[in-house]
């Protein structure tokens, strides 16, 4: 045998091999198929602010992270900052525990420990809320909930089952059970 014979079948069983062993490791370079449940991103420390149709600010969201789900698209948020305007354009405070937005962004839910505070612009008094859970109706601009809520002003407290407040207005209504202290001292 010459050694252009033995050269050839040489360079034959390296290309039969590395094609065999191409062919065999294929699979496993396949991109794999998301779960259905999984997460299509995260983002840490994060500010969006989010605009309206009418091209003005509409929410703001400040909190250090948040997971959207791939299949519903709706987002998961730890200790949520939301900041929605009023109609003079100060901003309520919404925190809470944990957030959830909804696929569109037209609705917000904030669960365990809400804590919504009003604008501070000087001309009326500031308004807080406490409650357990909250849902927020963003086109409305409206908050409410089912749960037990305390409401308080200078010199006034209050506190019901039931709650609904209309954001840009600041109005805001106690479903039942309501009780009120008022401390004309306090407003001072």
């Amino acid at each position: 045998m010459n050694w252009r014979t033995v050269l050839g079948l040489g360079l034959l069983l390296a290309a039969l091999a590395s094609g065999w062993s191409a062919w065999r490791h294929r699979a496993s370079n396949a991109p794999q198929v998301a779960e259905e449940g999984s997460t299509d991103f995260v983002l840490k420390d994060f500010e969006i602010i989010t605009l309206g149709k009418d091209g003005k600010e509409s929410v703001a969201l400040r909190a250090p992270s948040m997971e959207r789900n791939r299949a519903d698209q709706t987002s998961s948020i730890v200790t949520p900052l939301f900041l929605l305007p009023d109609a003079a354009g100060q901003h309520w405070q919404l925190r809470a525990d944990t957030g959830w937005i909804s696929a569109k962004g037209e609705e917000l839910r904030l669960r365990g420990n809400v804590a919504g505070d009003s604008p501070k612009d000087g001309k009326t008094p500031v308004t807080t809320f406490r409650t357990d859970a909250l849902d927020v109706l963003t086109e409305q601009s409206i908050a409410r909930t089912a749960s037990r809520v305390t409401v308080t002003r200078p010199g006034l407290s209050q506190s019901g089952v039931g709650f609904q407040t209309n954001l840009k207005t600041k109005q805001y209504s106690l479903l039942s059970q309501v009780k009120t202290r008022y401390e004309p001292n306090a407003a001072r």
